[in-house]
C-alpha cells in the first residue's frame, strides 16, 4: 500500500511538471509562428482565419492575387497576418530570427509602392492613409511605440529624404529611412509591372536585417541589396507584434498586386547570443522560405508532451519498484511456502515424563 501511495505521489508530480513545461512550450510556440501562401486562391479557405484584408485590399475573382491598392487615386490597403508573434522569449531568455518572402508587382505609375511592416500590439486596423504606404498618421506620430518597416518605394517624397523614385529603405518609427539603397543598382525597375520577389531576413545573433530582390524566376542573390544593423529583439522586447504588407498610391493610380507571401521564425541557439555572426557570412545562397499552410508544430509538441509524461511515469514506477524490493525489510515469500496451522487430536497425544530419581522415561 505504501509503495502504491508513493507511486501515485510521484506520478502526480511528474504529470504536473510535464504540464508546466508543456504550457511554457505552447506559450513560446506563439513566438515561432510560420505560414506560407504560395497561391492565395488555392488557400482561400484559410484566409479568413490566417490573413486579414483591410482598406482596399481584396482577393481578385479567380484568386490569383491580392490587389492591395486599386486603380484610383489615394487608394490604400493592407494585408495582415492575424496572429501576433514575439521576437524575444520571457525575460530575454530566447531570441528569434525570421525570414519573409513575397512576390508582387507594381504598375508603372509613381505611387508609394509596398512596405513590409511589423506593428506593435494595439495598432488601429481602421486608420488608413491614401499616402504614407497606407499607414495611419496616428501610428507614425506615436514615437513611444515604434514600428519597423522595409519600404519598396517608387515615388520621391522630399520631406522624407527619398533618394529617387526607385529605392528600398529600412524604417524604424518613421518614414525617414535609416538606411536606403537604389533599386537601379540591380538594374531593377520596381514599378515595371513585372513580377518581383523579395527576401527580408533578420538575424538576431548578428542583429542585422538584409533585403534581397530580383525578378521572379531568378535565383536568390548571394549579396544583399541592402544590409542594416538593427536589434529588433531589443526594440520590441517581449511585446507582441503583427506582420503585414501595406501599400498606397497617393495621387496616382498605381496598382499593387501580391501573389504569394510566407514567413518563418526560428530560434537563435543560446550559445550564439553573445557571439555575433560575421555579417559577411549572412549572404549565402539558400532556398526561398516557403512553408506549408498546416504546420505540424503543435502535433510535434503534443507528441513530445505525451512521450515525456509516459517516460516520466515509467521511470518513477521503475524507481519505486526497485526501492520496494531493495529497501523494504519485509520478506517476500511465495504463498505455497508459508507455514500453515495443523490440527491435533487429544486422543493421539502422549505425555512423556522423566523420573528424576533414576532418570527413566515414563509414558503416561
Amino acid at each position: 500500500m505504501a509503495t502504491n501511495y508513493i507511486f501515485r505521489y510521484y506520478f502526480v508530480i511528474v504529470s504536473f511538471f510535464c504540464f508546466i513545461m508543456g504550457s511554457d512550450v505552447f506559450a513560446e510556440s506563439s513566438s515561432s509562428a510560420s505560414f506560407g501562401f504560395k497561391d492565395f486562391g488555392k488557400n482561400s479557405k484559410f484566409l479568413g482565419s490566417e490573413i486579414g484584408f483591410y482598406g482596399d485590399a481584396k482577393l481578385n475573382e479567380n484568386g490569383s492575387f491580392v490587389g492591395i491598392t486599386q486603380s484610383r487615386n489615394y487608394s490604400a490597403g493592407r494585408v495582415m497576418y492575424r496572429r501576433p508573434v514575439k521576437l524575444m522569449g520571457r525575460n530575454g531568455s530566447r531570441k528569434f530570427s525570421f525570414g519573409t518572402y513575397f512576390t508582387f508587382s507594381l504598375s508603372s505609375e509613381n505611387g508609394d509602392g509596398i512596405v513590409f511592416v511589423m506593428l506593435p500590439n494595439g495598432f488601429s486596423s481602421s486608420g488608413y492613409n491614401g499616402k504614407l504606404f497606407g499607414l495611419s498618421n496616428e501610428l507614425i506620430e506615436k514615437k513611444d511605440r515604434a514600428f519597423f518597416a522595409v519600404e519598396i518605394d517608387t515615388k520621391i517624397d522630399s520631406e522624407f529624404g527619398d533618394l529617387d523614385d526607385n529605392h528600398v529603405g529600412v524604417n524604424v518609427g518613421s518614414l525617414v529611412s535609416i538606411k536606403v539603397t537604389n533599386g537601379s543598382d540591380l538594374k531593377l525597375g520596381l514599378n515595371s509591372g513585372k513580377k518581383l520577389q523579395c527576401w527580408i531576413d533578420y538575424e538576431a545573433s548578428s542583429k542585422r536585417i538584409e533585403v534581397r530582390m530580383s525578378e521572379l524566376g531568378k535565383e536568390r542573390a548571394v549579396s544583399p541589396l541592402l544590409s542594416c544593423p538593427i536589434d529588433l529583439s531589443e526594440m520590441f522586447k517581449e511585446e507582441e507584434v503583427y506582420l503585414g504588407l501595406s501599400s498606397s498610391n497617393a495621387n496616382s493610380t498605381q496598382v499593387c498586386k501580391l501573389y504569394s507571401w510566407s514567413f518563418k521564425v526560428r530560434e537563435v541557439p543560446y550559445w550564439m547570443h553573445s557571439h555575433p555572426l560575421d555579417p559577411k557570412t549572412g549572404g549565402k545562397d539558400v532556398e526561398p522560405v516557403i512553408v506549408e499552410q498546416k504546420s505540424d508544430c503543435k502535433i510535434k509538441v503534443i507528441t513530445a508532451l505525451i512521450l515525456g509524461t509516459a517516460c516520466g511515469a515509467l521511470g518513477a514506477y521503475t524507481a519505486m519498484f526497485i526501492w520496494s524490493v531493495l529497501v523494504s525489510k519485509k520478506p517476500v515469500v511465495p504463498e505455497e511456502l508459508m507455514v500453515k496451522p495443523m490440527m491435533y487430536d487429544y486422543d493421539k497425544v502422549h505425555v512423556v515424563a522423566v523420573d528424576k530419581s533414576d532418570g527413566k522415561i515414563c509414558k503416561k
